[in-house]
Formats: C-alpha cells, sequence, structure tokens
C-alpha cells in the first residue's frame, strides 16, 4: 500500500513538472506570436532597416541567419558523420576512445561564448578570415559539432549487429557494409542531430557577435569573406542595446517570431527528409 502511495505521488509529480514545462513553453510562444504578427509586413519582411533598424525591415538578417545556417550544417554534417563512423565501426574499443567520447560530451556543454573567443582567435586572427560568413559558419560549426556526433553514433549503434555480419559474410568489404548495410538505416537518427544543430546555430549570439555579426549592415554579403546582420544579433541589439528600445518593441516581437519561423522552416525540411529515410529504409 505505502509502495503504491509512492508510486502515485512520483507519477503526480512528473505529470505537474512536465505539464509545467509545456505551459511555460506555450505561453512563450504564444506571447512572441501574438506582439509579432502585428509586426510582420511585407516591408518588413524584404526591406533593409533604416535608422539602426528603428525603421524598415529584416531582410539582410534574415538572409545572413540562412547563410550562417546552411554554412553550419554543410561544414558540421560531414564531419560530425565522418567521426562518428570512425569512432562507432572502425576505431578500438578502449580507454584511448572512452577519453575523446568523454572530451566530445564535455564540448557540448561548454558556454557559446568561449567557442565565440575560440573563433575569434583561430578563424578571425590566426588564418585571418576576419569576420566574416566563413569565420561565423566554422564558430557554430565546432560548436554544434559534439551534439552530431553524439547524435550520429548512437544512430549508428542502434542498427543490428547482424546487417553488418551479414553483409560481411556475403563478401563485401567493411566500407561497402557500412554504405550500404548500416548508414541507410542510422540516416534518420543523424538527421536528428542535425535538427538540434540546426536550432542551436539560428539561436546563437554569442559566437557569431565576435566572428560575424554586424550590427548594422543594410545591404547583402557578395561572398563568404563579408560580414553580415544575422537575426540574433539584431534582436539583441534592439532589446538591449538600441536608443529607443520602448519604441522598437513590436520589431523586437517581429524578429523573434521571424527567427522562430525561419527555424522551424528549416527543421520541418530536415524532418520531411528524416520521413523518408525512415520510411525506405525499416528493419
Amino acid at each position: 500500500m505505502k509502495t503504491n502511495l509512492i508510486e502515485h505521488l512520483w507519477y503526480f509529480f512528473l505529470r505537474v513538472v512536465t505539464y509545467s514545462v509545456v505551459i511555460v513553453v506555450g505561453y512563450i510562444l504564444f506571447d512572441i506570436i501574438r506582439h509579432g504578427i502585428p509586426a510582420l509586413s511585407w516591408e518588413f519582411l524584404t526591406e533593409a532597416p533604416r535608422r539602426s533598424g528603428a525603421e524598415g525591415g529584416i531582410f539582410p538578417a534574415i538572409v545572413g541567419t540562412f547563410y550562417l545556417v546552411v554554412g553550419t550544417i554543410v561544414i558540421a554534417l560531414p564531419l560530425g558523420i565522418g567521426s562518428a563512423i570512425y569512432l562507432s565501426e572502425y576505431a578500438t574499443q578502449n580507454r584511448f576512445t572512452e577519453i575523446i567520447r568523454l572530451a566530445i560530451v564535455t564540448l557540448a556543454g561548454v558556454p557559446s561564448i568561449v567557442f565565440g573567443l575560440f573563433g575569434l582567435g583561430l578563424f578571425v586572427l590566426f588564418l585571418k578570415f576576419g569576420a566574416s560568413i566563413l569565420a561565423g559558419s566554422l564558430t557554430l560549426a565546432c560548436m554544434v559539432l559534439p551534439t552530431v556526433i553524439v547524435a550520429s553514433e548512437e544512430a549508428l549503434r542502434a542498427v543490428p549487429r547482424a546487417f553488418r555480419d551479414a553483409s560481411l559474410a556475403l563478401g563485401a568489404t567493411k566500407w561497402e557494409t557500412i554504405r550500404t548495410n548500416v548508414l541507410p538505416y542510422s540516416m534518420s537518427g543523424m538527421i536528428t542531430g542535425a535538427i538540434l544543430g540546426i536550432g542551436r546555430a539560428a539561436g546563437e549570439t554569442a559566437p557569431i557577435l565576435l566572428t560575424v555579426a554586424a550590427f548594422f549592415l543594410p545591404k547583402l554579403p557578395k561572398s563568404i569573406f563579408d560580414q553580415v546582420m544575422a537575426l540574433p544579433y539584431h534582436l539583441y541589439i534592439l532589446a538591449t542595446q538600441h536608443p529607443e528600445a520602448d519604441k522598437v518593441l513590436p520589431l523586437q516581437y517581429g524578429t523573434a517570431l521571424v527567427l522562430l519561423l525561419l527555424v522551424l522552416g528549416l527543421s520541418i525540411g530536415v524532418i520531411f527528409i528524416r520521413i523518408h529515410f525512415r520510411k525506405k529504409y525499416r528493419w
């Protein structure tokens, strides 16, 4: 009787915590949507900012954020998947690989400002890329790389060992086995890591503040060595540094809503790709 009571209390407690988190997140989304929709207009989405962002639109910031996110995924995804394949399929499972995995998990929890300082020192100053899309994308890629590696390795481990053994027994090489019998069935899990990376890369301010973001640059970039405006940094400026912060409150909410929609759109596109792989490759 006592055990059942404790179990019911724990169940009730976890239920309350879960519902509380959902309510808080729902309220935040509702507040952003309620205040952000009135600010959305064709001018707001397609024009360049004026008067340091107090007027006009956010089109350069939208384009800059899109470039940074795409650049981050293009860099981080191949490196992350390649590292996961090596650790899961090729590396000898010993103390050294355990240390590497521990280092990867530790890097996933490093504050983003540390990655920003790392990117500033390595990509901006040492490699002389300057404050640019390339430096920003490389910095963000380093930041999301641990997440991609961990998610990809877990997806590879989820594929049954029998798939590998059957392929090797038929005379296939190690790489042929991985390419045809492992990767297709683990791709949906790897894409989950990409989704998590997209969300973090698009929403970070500290790394791009030191490596790529411009306060006011109402023009589109022409190369990967140009600076860009970005939605997270633009929102930060409007909310905390702008001399007319109280007057541009609708623009703050509008920018936040556009950032959410951009991340949601990219994530939905990746989710459809994941669904495609799940339907095509089942076991």
